[in-house]
């Protein structure tokens, strides 16, 4: 029982996490593989169950409040990012059956160590209040969210943080706008990768429901402060740092 506690209470906070910054994922695989003891591809395809209800409850709170409010131009660009990381998404879903995940999980360590850097420097980058007016180029927007989209296919930590950074940093968006677009993508993305895991028999449903519950209810919750709160993109940029500071002694730390 006190099992099933410690995952109810972690997914209400990654589900929270995972709305308004990233890196959520890291506190339930955590949860599903060293409380609860699941091998790490079950651990990693039961993560996802509670990742769609969240993304979905997210984006629902995120469009009542009126948040997703882009030009004509710039609604393009956003199915057209959607469509490039879903179709990358596919193959790092394939590689997540064939490809020993410890491999990438020792890449993602230093990776975090670059984010950091990247999310420190230069703050005002982060608390745009509007997006840029000249949409992405197509020749860097389609091979980084192609990319993009086969590491959160392949293992879904972290991918929050990578897509927020492309999408503030690069593309322009404000990060709460940022934040409505990401929740599209995962949902939409993730929807495949549990049909996928399910076919081959790899989620817990019984302990991905449960955890499903957590996500959802702290991603609405947390989506609709988000959504009304004028501060909300700096509170989102200093989840941002924590999360990251907190995954990267998670991920260096010896014991």
């Amino acid at each position: 029982m006190a099992d099933y506690l410690i995952a109810l209470v972690g997914s209400f906070l990654a589900g929270g996490i995972n709305t308004l910054s990233g890196n959520g994922s890291a506190i339930t695989l955590t949860i599903l593989m060293e409380v609860l003891g699941l091998p790490a591809d079950v651990a990693n395809a039961t993560n996802r169950v509670g990742i769609v209800t969240q993304s979905g409850a997210g984006t629902w709170a995120f469009q009542r409040g009126g948040r997703l409010t882009l030009s004509d131009d710039h609604r393009r660009e956003m199915w057209g990012i959607i469509m490039i990381t879903t179709l990358g998404a596919a193959v790092g879903i394939w590689l997540s059956l064939v490809v020993d995940n410890d491999t990438y999980r020792s890449i993602f360590r230093y990776l975090l160590v670059v984010m950091l850097l990247v999310v420190l420097v230069n703050p005002k980058r982060w608390l745009r209040t509007e997006p840029a007016e000249t949409p992405l180029a197509k020749w860097i927007g389609v091979p980084a969210f192609f990319a993009l989209g086969i590491y959160g296919g392949f293992i879904q930590m972290g991918m929050g943080i990578f897509f927020l950074a492309l999408m503030v940093l690069v593309a322009k968006y404000e990060i709460i706008q940022a934040n409505v677009v990401k929740g599209i993508v995962v949902l939409i993305y993730t929807l495949l990768a549990v049909v996928i895991f399910a076919w081959r028999g790899l989620i817990d449903w019984e302990i991905g429901l449960l955890m499903a519950v957590g996500q959802t209810v702290g991603g609405y919750l947390t989506a609709r402060y988000a959504a009304n709160h004028p501060r909300a993109g700096v509170w989102a940029y200093r989840l941002l740092i924590l999360v990251i500071v907190g995954a990267l002694a998670k991920a260096f730390w010896p014991f």
